[in-house]
């Protein structure tokens, strides 16, 4: 008689704890799919925000930024015709690695002249990250230039 009554105690509370426990799982997927929703109705919203907070260059203001940038990509041009010159007349061996780095930084203004030239002022594309992102290339590629004409003897 006892061990039929724990038996039945012990089969009692395993199918309690069955049932509570796959009532417990529907529950918790139920709530992770609502969470998935959610989620995704705010990373839409966010989405939405960022188109909207994304600025446009107004028409002054991109044709200011671009003669400023084509002022300073010629000067850049212009002091690496410089380096050039100078480096054909002294004639030394360092001048393979010196013209090869004046190449890579010709290249990299190139490519600069490049990038100013195919923006697109719309929406798809953010102005302050773009001019921010410009800035910084110039200011290494300024630096680049200046330390490639520094004599460190």
């Amino acid at each position: 008689m006892k061990k039929t009554l724990f038996t039945l105690a012990i089969t009692t509370f395993m199918a309690g704890t069955f049932l509570t426990g796959c009532q417990n799982t529907s529950k918790k997927e139920e709530a992770a799919q609502d969470n998935v929703k959610d989620a995704r109705e705010n990373l839409d919203d966010a989405k939405e925000e960022l188109s909207d907070a994304r600025k446009v260059a107004t028409e002054d203001e991109w044709n200011a930024f671009k003669a400023s940038t084509n002022a300073t990509i010629a000067e850049n041009e212009m002091r690496i015709a410089e380096m050039k010159a100078s480096m054909k007349k002294t004639g030394k061996s360092i001048d393979e690695e010196y013209a090869e780095k004046i190449d890579i930084l010709e290249q990299k203004n190139n490519d600069i002249k490049v990038k100013i030239e195919t923006y697109k002022n719309d929406t798809s594309n953010d102005w302050e990250s773009f001019k921010q992102e410009y800035n910084r290339d110039m200011d290494e590629l300024g630096q680049a230039l200046k330390n490639l004409t520094v004599d460190n003897k």
